[in-house]
């Protein structure tokens, strides 16, 4: 469900793989732009450069970019509504799993389409059992459990706090990411506006500190996983369909091991709930992947990854328009300083003139 301009998934899924790098460092000098946070935690596939030489392969879709933009928005603004709908049926741990089984799927089909072939290495399928487990199994279940006791809008703003905990940890885990100013204080803005949303000069009242908590945590999370994918999957060889599809393939493994523990099987499948469940996981979490990657391809990173600033806005308006939460005050300015802050901690300096365009783009 991963945000603000320049996250850690659409910066590597653009990026050139290692191999590829190293030539490309003979032709223009690095630019030394740090790790930030993905685009939406809706999907949160691996961050992970495509292969060399797949760029001149690719084919245009039909749709123009900027529809398929505006269905980016919409699929990942909805999952925090898909997943209350589900909630109100099934066990957080079922909801999760229904998700992560019917985005599998949509993968699945997807590369046996375009005959991708799933990673060899067991170093590298051992890497992706813990970036499933950061990126896909815990977030995506904290985010259940955080919905059976806080609004679906609550949820949403807090995804948006994924590229403020992105930039935090970066600093400290990626030596290449150097605070600035300017984003030291986009952090400290942002979570000014958590606060806001919060209310907390009023004590926090009325407010779910567990289901917060959790919502807060599964946001943690994210950039967690990021960080570890760009430590230990970067230039493995294999392509971001693949390397996606097989991580989201662990984590069901992973959900269908836990949910049995924790929960007893469905007595029914009531059908809204079971619709929201399956079209979290096969529109959320398999095509906006897909929507995504293609975004990346034909645009670039900078131009896709803008999708972030239409999430929580969509999430809040579908949970106050659908499910008829209530909305304070708060609520809305809280989101809007944590977006500024969000979006000034992803600033980058602007590159010298002499810089090669073809140093920002893969």
């Amino acid at each position: 469900m991963s945000y603000v301009v320049d996250f850690v998934i659409v910066a590597l899924m653009s990026a050139p793989s290692e191999p590829a790098a190293r030539s490309a460092a003979h032709r223009a000098p690095r630019t030394g732009a740090p790790v930030s946070a993905p685009p939406s935690a809706a999907a949160s596939a691996p961050a992970l450069p495509r292969r060399p030489g797949t760029s001149g392969g690719v084919r245009r879709p039909a749709a123009d970019w900027r529809i398929r933009f505006g269905a980016l928005s919409l699929i990942w603004g909805f999952s925090f509504l898909l997943i209350k709908v589900g909630t109100d049926a099934f066990a957080p741990f079922q909801v999760t799993f229904g998700r992560l089984l019917s985005g599998t799927a949509v993968l699945a089909v997807a590369m046996a389409v375009r005959r991708e072939r799933v990673p060899r290495s067991a170093r590298t399928w051992g890497h992706l059992t813990v970036a499933a487990f950061f990126l896909n199994a815990l977030p995506f279940s904290l985010f259940a459990y955080a919905e059976t006791t806080i609004p679906s809008t609550l949820a949403g703003i807090c995804n948006a706090t994924s590229p403020l905990w992105g930039m935090a940890l970066s600093i400290v885990a990626l030596s290449e990411d150097r605070p600035t100013r300017r984003r030291v204080a986009g952090l400290g803005l942002g979570f000014l506006g958590v606060l806001t949303v919060l209310g907390a000069w009023q004590g926090f009242s009325g407010l779910d500190l567990s289901g917060t908590a959790m919502a807060l945590l599964a946001s943690l999370s994210y950039p967690i996983g990021w960080i570890y994918v760009r430590r230990t999957l970067a230039g493995t060889g294999s392509s971001t369909l693949a390397l996606t599809g097989s991580q989201l393939f662990i984590g069901t493994l992973q959900l269908a091991l836990v949910t049995p523990l924790f929960t007893s099987a469905p007595e029914a499948f009531p059908l809204l709930p079971t619709l929201a469940v399956v079209a979290l996981g096969a529109l959320g979490t398999g095509l906006a992947v897909l929507l995504q990657y293609g975004l990346v391809e034909e645009v670039g990173p900078t131009t896709a990854q803008m999708v972030t600033y239409f999430i929580p806005v969509i999430a809040t308006a579908a949970g106050v328009a659908l499910l008829g939460e209530e909305l304070s005050w708060n609520t809305p300015v809280g989101a809007v300083i944590v977006l500024a802050g969000a979006f000034l901690t992803q600033s980058r300096t602007v590159p010298p003139p002499t810089q090669p365009a073809s140093a920002h783009r893969s």
